[in-house]
C-alpha cells in the first residue's frame, strides 16, 4: 500500500519530491543528466559522462530505456553483452536487464536516454556494482519505492521471466 510518502525521497536528510522539472540539470559522480522531456509512460533525458567514468551496473522493475549515442564512443553493457556504440549509434535496454553505460574516452560521451514504462522514478533502480560507494553486496542496493518484500517479489520475477 502507498503511503502518505510516496513520490518523496530522502536527500541527505533533506525530503525531496520526485517530480519532473523539465530543463533541471542534476550532477552526480560520473557526469550529470537533464531532463528534457517527460509524459505518461516516459522521460528523454541527456546523460553527459566524463572521460574515463562510469555509471553503476544495475537494473531496473519499471522501465526499459533507448540509449542513442550523440556524441563520443560509449562502452556498453546489456544483459551478457559488452560492446561499443559510436556517434548515431543506439541500443535498447530491456525491463529487468542488466545494464552500465561507459566513457572510455578522452572526450565526453553524451547520449540521449529514452525511459519507459509504469514507473520513472529515479528510485527504480539495483546497484549491483559502483565505483562511487553507491551499492552494496550480493543482490545490490534497492531504491524503489516499494517495501522490501515488494522488491523480492519483483526480482523473483525478473529471474524467472
Amino acid at each position: 500500500m502507498l503511503g502518505a510518502m510516496d513520490g518523496m525521497k530522502r536527500d541527505k536528510g533533506q525530503m525531496k519530491t520526485d517530480v519532473d522539472r523539465i530543463g533541471e540539470r542534476v550532477q552526480r559522480p560520473w557526469g550529470a543528466w537533464t531532463l528534457l522531456e517527460a509524459g505518461t509512460g516516459y522521460k528523454v533525458k541527456r546523460l553527459e559522462v566524463r572521460p574515463g567514468k562510469r555509471l553503476s551496473l544495475q537494473k531496473h522493475f519499471c522501465r526499459s530505456e533507448h540509449w542513442v549515442v550523440v556524441q563520443g564512443i560509449a562502452r556498453v553493457t546489456n544483459g551478457d553483452r559488452v560492446f561499443s556504440l559510436e556517434t548515431n549509434q543506439w541500443t535498447f535496454i530491456p525491463l529487468g536487464a542488466v545494464h552500465r553505460l561507459e566513457n572510455p574516452d578522452v572526450r565526453p560521451l553524451v547520449v540521449i536516454e529514452v525511459q519507459s514504462g509504469s514507473e520513472l522514478r529515479e528510485t527504480d533502480i539495483v546497484r549491483l556494482e559502483d565505483d562511487f560507494g553507491r551499492s552494496e553486496s550480493g543482490e545490490g542496493r534497492v531504491e524503489s519505492g516499494v517495501s522490501r518484500d515488494e522488491s523480492r517479489v519483483l526480482k523473483s520475477e525478473i529471474r524467472n521471466s
